[in-house]
């Protein structure tokens, strides 16, 4: 459901603030111990963010897609771990129960990820499944009133903390394709659920990820999502394009976030007599930058809206997953050069930002990936 506009924008209001005084001043810090502190994720609770878009009825806020991804742009403005932390409970953690699940599951799961209480994650990827996830080869074997799962997933976000997994498994052996895979429900705590070590990453240091292994790992036939078997890949897309329009969101922050920076510093920094925001050169990679930024968000918040308007908004999503990743990218690179020596340097910030924004081109679909979905939806169109 909508918020009326002056309620909207108490939100943002109140989030910006929370960013600029309670979130940036604490990046360094983030970044040292590779981990956010307990306070700020209460703060989060507090302020309803890992609720944002569960529906109102389980407890959440019940954003539009618009006013997510609106929300999403003041969250990018600092470092992305933060939003890392309340991501897979808004997107692709709660998203699929909120979809696809049964009435049961939704009273069961989704008011406790609205709270924070738990932390949802998507097992999805896999050592020899990733962009190709129909190819996944965890199984879970129907036995009695029970599932049992073998497998191992990688590189799944919030592992490390998360009691609830949403796992996509093959439930039908005989069918090698998507039909037979099914999205089943694990909990925290389950005999035969095991984590690796947390993953060494280029980037996103306090946003933890790791291998989930399974060894014959009982969950109950009510665990699977919607009730219903081979649905599983299906609900994963249906989950990825949400998913792919509030990464792109995140995207624009960040580089909004590097252009501010960028341009007052340029404006700051004095070479042969004048700042360096004089300089034609420099002039160009400020322009450019501004003029990406701004193209992203337009291109988001058009796409959001066709959601909110009932619109089938894959190749859309698509679109904007893959120019405004690309984009900060191009940003942080800029922003780099613009800082010169300092860019370079960790005090200043803006390499921890190059390292961080080069992940949002691989996850939830990489650059390739989307140029893939984009193309085959416009030959199917074409042919329709």
């Amino acid at each position: 459901m909508a918020l009326d506009q002056e309620t909207l924008n108490q939100l943002l209001d109140t989030v910006s603030r929370f960013v600029r005084e309670r979130l940036v001043p604490l990046e360094d810090k983030v970044a040292e111990d590779d981990a956010i502190p307990d306070e700020i994720r209460g703060e989060m609770r507090a302020l309803g963010l890992f609720g944002m878009s569960i529906p109102e009825e389980y407890g959440g806020l019940g954003l539009t897609m618009e006013e997510e991804v609106r929300l999403a742009f003041e969250l990018g403005r600092t470092s992305p771990a933060f939003r890392s932390m309340i991501g897979t409970n808004n997107g692709i953690g709660s998203q699929g129960l909120v979809i696809d699940g049964t009435d049961e599951q939704k009273r069961r799961y989704l008011p406790k990820i609205a709270s924070g209480e738990i932390i949802a994650c998507f097992a999805l990827t896999e050592p020899d499944a990733g962009s190709d996830a129909a190819s996944l080869r965890t199984s879970a074997r129907r036995d009695g009133d029970s599932y049992v799962l073998n497998g191992t997933k990688r590189y799944i976000t919030n592992a490390p903390e998360a009691s609830l997994f949403t796992v996509f498994a093959r439930t039908d052996p005989a069918n090698p394709g998507a039909g037979g895979v099914s999205a089943i429900l694990v909990e925290g705590g389950t005999p035969g659920l095991s984590l690796g070590r947390n993953d060494r990453k280029m980037g996103q240091r306090g946003a933890h990820t790791c291998d989930v292994m399974f060894e014959d790992c009982r969950v109950p036939a009510t665990a699977i999502i919607g009730g219903v078997e081979g649905q599983g890949f299906k609900t994963a897309m249906k989950v990825l394009d949400r998913g792919r329009l509030h990464i792109s969101a995140v995207s624009v922050g960040i580089a909004e976030r590097l252009i501010r920076d960028s341009l007052a510093y340029a404006l700051e920094r004095k070479q042969f007599g004048k700042s360096i925001a004089e300089f034609q050169l420099v002039q160009a990679m400020l322009a450019d930058s501004r003029t990406e930024a701004y193209a992203a968000r337009c291109m988001v918040l058009d796409a959001a809206r066709r959601r909110d308007a009932g619109e089938n908004v894959g190749t859309e999503a698509g679109c904007c997953k893959l120019f405004a990743t690309e984009m900060v990218g191009r940003v942080a690179d800029r922003a780099v050069q613009i800082h010169g020596g300092a860019g370079y340097i960790a005090d200043y910030g803006i390499e921890r930002f190059y390292r961080d924004v080069r992940l949002f081109r691989i996850y939830e679909g990489t650059s390739q990936i989307q140029q893939l979905v984009i193309a085959r939806n416009m030959i199917r169109e074409a042919r329709s």
